[in-house]
């Protein structure tokens, strides 16, 4: 077995076909869109290149053929409360079944970020966002959201033995939205009624004719709610903008709220049709008949299950009960519609419990569980697990 360095364009090929190969065989995988892959190692496309760096790698056997494949990241932003030293990352690992050669990989990956100062190493992580690409699947090996993470059970053991440690878990939570037997807890509706005879608050779905003004909202809500936590940023408008543009053709308006109080923007609830029930058709390739095929299966219903991308609550209105208000004035329009039947709220992290009472409190049961793990590079640096948010 060797390691080769992802250098040409063939190789980049190879780096997608790797995990097509591994996870195939199993009826719930759903194949990633390459793009959305190739993306993450494109300079152009990818702003982190600015300041950080990412390497890739293949595994090759005797026989010339690759049987794994790992990247590794450079974010200097990238940190977490009470780190003592440079952190870095790796993703997109994918192995046969055999420890020699994942120790080959994430020996590969760990000597590159030695090299570069780092004193230790998470992973699966992306290099980007949150929301894509992160995390090991643990528990719940079934077809997956758009986004997530799939692979092997074997994984975690392949994990264990090279000596990593659970930073953190990250759990979903699913819940049935169809039927007059799916109901919220009472104090959702009891909320709902002290906010509803108020005329200062209202709960108004995202309108795609109006969608500049509600990215101007989210991202009010966003920095108030969401910038002061740990590895999170001011997003400047230009930013929200570009991002509602850019899910503008996904978008189902029924399934995106915000709730104003005397016309200000105070709490959200983002939801996006879960694309992975369209996108398993589509062999990891967006063309231009498949994105025809996307806007087909979108219009008519193929999508019957939601995913939660985002919730936020401004300071001054959490534990207020207004995110209640607005989850009922959704579930009205939500129930009558009809094509729904089910809801994923997507990975939460387990030192956030703030956030796991509110998908509980939905009645949201746990559907599945992903794991970042850390291994430590410098001995000198004790491991720790993630801190809790306050």
């Amino acid at each position: 077995m060797k390691i080769v360095p992802v250098d040409d364009p063939a190789q980049a090929k190879a780096f997608l076909q790797v995990h097509l190969q591994v996870n195939q065989q199993n009826p719930d995988f759903v194949q990633p869109l390459n793009q959305d892959v190739e993306a993450v190692f494109n300079p152009e496309k990818n702003k982190l290149f600015r300041q950080g760096q990412a390497r890739r790698w293949l595994l090759q056997l005797e026989n010339g053929k690759f049987a794994g494949r790992i990247a590794a990241f450079i974010n200097p932003k990238y940190k977490s409360k009470g780190d003592t030293g440079p952190i870095g990352g790796f993703g997109f690992f994918d192995c046969i079944n055999n420890q020699e050669a994942a120790n080959l990989l994430f020996n590969t990956a760990a000597g590159w970020l030695r090299e570069n100062g780092m004193v230790a190493m998470d992973g699966p992580i992306n290099f980007g966002e949150r929301d894509k690409f992160w995390g090991m699947l643990a528990e719940g090996f079934q077809p997956p959201p758009y986004g997530m993470n799939f692979n092997p059970p074997y994984y975690k053991t392949l994990f264990e033995n090279y000596g990593f440690q659970v930073f953190y878990n990250q759990l979903c939570f699913r819940m049935d939205v169809a039927g007059s037997a799916t109901q919220l807890q009472p104090k959702f509706y009891e909320a709902h009624r002290k906010f509803a005879a108020d005329p200062a608050f209202q709960a108004r779905m995202v309108e795609k004719n109006n969608l500049e003004k509600y990215a101007v909202d989210f991202c009010k809500i966003y920095n108030e709610a969401w910038a002061k936590h740990e590895g999170n940023k001011e997003m400047p408008e230009r930013q929200a903008i570009a991002l509602f543009r850019s899910m503008q053709a996904i978008m189902d308006e029924k399934i995106a709220w915000m709730t104003y109080h005397n016309n200000e923007p105070v709490a959200m609830w983002i939801n996006i049709p879960d694309l992975n029930q369209i996108f398993r058709f589509f062999k990891g390739e967006l063309n231009w008949l498949n994105k025809l095929r996307l806007i087909y299966h979108l219009k008519t219903g193929t999508c019957n299950r939601f995913i939660g991308i985002i919730y936020g609550i401004v300071p001054a209105f959490q534990g207020t009960g207004i995110d209640y208000y607005m989850i009922v004035e959704a579930e009205k329009v939500i129930k009558k519609q009809g094509r729904y039947k089910e809801l994923e709220l997507l990975w939460q992290g387990d030192f956030n419990q703030k956030m796991l009472n509110i998908s509980r409190n939905l009645g949201a049961t746990e559907s599945r569980r992903l794991i970042t793990w850390r291994y430590m590079l410098d001995p000198k640096h004790p491991f720790q697990r993630h801190p809790f948010l306050n």
